[in-house]
């Protein structure tokens, strides 16, 4: 099993995004994914079209530990076969002082998803877009982070911080964490930045071992289908949204 947060400090870069649908191009591809949405926007709840205010037991009452709750109850299966979710709610931004004083408050979601393990082929994690409490909750458990970088300035100078906190995680509680990909979005050829940043990605030395070959483009397509609750490879398989999640599902499938 596989478990791989999808994380970047930066907002804006694509992650809920890369969630939603690398997910679903992996059910597409025979794989068994659980999506645990750790960010209390929901994004990634609603983009699976879940309601995040109908589900009784979500992410918030399982790193809480509210008495009775189970993480087979928190567990929504979505429309997609093999596709299933543990639900965010906007609540789970108190959880981070909530849990402040709590002993082994890092490890809260460690042991909430304890029940599931080998039982999916993949575990994908969304992750606030910001280090707190939740995202050190998502990193003590991973095993892998795969990083979305739009194809943009900003983008790529925050490269560095999110590398230093998943090195200082490794050392403090996480051993077995690693950068297993850095993932191009938002890439627009029309533009001169966008195949510049690219290509610095694809030269420098520290992350040129870690890109992918696949690239995100920018596509509409991509967001209309968010809007509509599912995923691009679902919603429009002909997108160049749909085509490029199922390269990078594929990719990921041979790494």
């Amino acid at each position: 099993m596989r478990k791989i947060a999808i994380a970047n400090e930066k907002g804006g870069v694509g992650k809920t995004v890369t969630v939603i649908n690398l997910a679903a191009a992996l059910v597409r591809e025979g794989s068994t994914v659980l999506v645990v949405d750790m960010d209390p926007q929901a994004n990634a709840t609603k983009g699976l079209g879940v309601d995040p205010e109908q589900q009784q037991v979500n992410v918030y009452r399982l790193i809480k530990g509210d008495d009775g709750v189970s993480t087979h109850e928190a567990i929504v299966g979505t429309a997609w076969k093999g596709l299933d979710l543990i639900a965010s709610h906007v609540d789970l931004a108190g959880a981070e002082v909530e849990l402040v004083d709590v002993e082994g408050r890092e490890d809260r979601l460690k042991q909430a998803l304890a029940p599931v393990e080998g039982g999916y082929d993949f575990v994908l994690l969304d992750t606030p877009p910001s280090l707190s409490l939740l995202t050190v909750n998502v990193f003590a458990y991973a095993d892998e982070v795969l990083v979305p970088c739009q194809t943009h300035p900003y983008a790529f100078e925050a490269l560095d911080e999110l590398f230093d906190t998943v090195e200082a995680v490794r050392e403090a509680i996480n051993p077995d964490i690693r950068i297993s990909g850095i993932l191009p979005t938002f890439f627009d050829a029309r533009t001169r930045v966008s195949p510049r940043i690219l290509e610095k990605l694809r030269n420098d030395e520290r992350y040129r071992p870690l890109v992918f070959d696949t690239v995100i483009r920018v596509n509409t397509t991509i967001a209309d289908s968010a809007e509509a609750g599912r995923p691009v490879v679902f919603y429009r398989g002909s997108s160049y949204g749909a085509t490029d999640y199922k390269s990078l599902a594929k990719e990921l499938l041979e790494r």
